[in-house]
């Protein structure tokens, strides 16, 4: 899985021990503006064998900023079995362990009228 490419949910499950349980635009993540920053994603993984997992992600504590008075996106989330984890890290997991992405939303443009 790459962020320059979305990896079907059937691709992911057919080459690896893996359930997909959620695949969704991450609502609201997109920065507030006259022009709203693009909503991230959200995948929730579930793995089905003990597995090793390395994850390379950007933008977990610093947010995409905003331009012209456009309010920033919200930061990424990496989290294993509901713990929040690095945007880089490299872990073996047993069988069930859940893994969910959240990715950042983009920063807004321009500010609302009121």
């Amino acid at each position: 899985m790459t962020n320059t490419r979305i990896t079907d949910a059937e691709v992911l499950e057919a080459r690896y021990p893996v359930r997909v349980h959620r695949f969704a635009l991450r609502s609201g993540s997109g920065g507030d503006g006259s022009r709203h920053g693009g909503d991230g994603l959200v995948r929730e993984l579930e793995v089905l064998a003990p597995l090793q997992i390395a994850m390379l992600s950007d933008r977990r504590s610093t947010a995409a900023f905003g331009l012209a008075g456009g309010e920033a996106g919200a930061p990424g989330r990496n989290l294993v079995n509901g713990r929040a984890v690095a945007g880089r890290f490299a872990i073996t997991v047993a069988a069930g362990t859940r893994l969910t992405i959240e990715t950042p939303g983009g920063g807004g443009f321009g500010r609302r009228s009121c």
